[in-house]
């Protein structure tokens, strides 16, 4: 390429931009701007470079070896913290998780007649059917209530039954 190519910065600059500013560079001219370079560190490369015989790694240990590379956690052989913090509890596999629902949250509803979990997403009372829905017996009730879910409290049938409603359990289907 010639030297006194000129690169017109026009044809870098989207459409719009163009008719605003138009000026031409010599290419020679053209730098990156400072410190975007930086030259990599070559290291021994005798004692004059500063980074001689040891190459900036000190005289012995483990950092100064070859394949040397921290691990995660690791504090200098102090105990690492996640082995000071205690481990408490147990989590058991076999949980089953429900959406909880109580009587009140139906009479603060207005529900009544036949319930069913589609029933219960509609009216908000959960936000959706991923989990089972375990009705709980906290609160009253006025009417009576025929509800479809998949566990119930022994209080919750007992004060709906004594309304004049049922409460009918129902299995969910497994995801496979």
């Amino acid at each position: 390429m010639n030297t006194n190519e000129i690169l017109s910065i026009s044809l870098i600059k989207p459409e719009k931009q163009k008719n605003k500013i138009k000026r031409a560079i010599p290419i020679i001219e053209l730098k990156p701007y400072p410190n975007s370079k930086k030259k990599r560190k070559r290291v021994g490369r005798g004692e004059g470079s500063g980074l001689g015989k040891t190459s900036g790694r000190g005289q012995k240990g483990q950092k100064s070896r070859t394949g040397y590379s921290k691990k995660i956690g690791f504090e200098g052989g102090q105990m690492p913290l996640y082995k000071r913090i205690p481990k408490r509890g147990f989590k058991n596999p076999f949980k089953k998780e429900y959406r909880v629902i109580n009587l009140f949250m139906l009479e603060k509803k207005g529900l009544e007649g036949d319930v069913t979990i589609e029933t219960l997403i509609e009216k908000k009372v959960i936000k959706d059917a991923k989990l089972p829905v375990k009705l709980l017996g906290t609160g009253e009730i006025s009417n009576p209530i025929n509800i479809k879910v998949h566990s119930a409290s022994k209080s919750a049938i007992e004060k709906i039954e004594s309304k004049g409603g049922k409460v009918e359990i129902i299995e969910k289907e497994e995801n496979k």
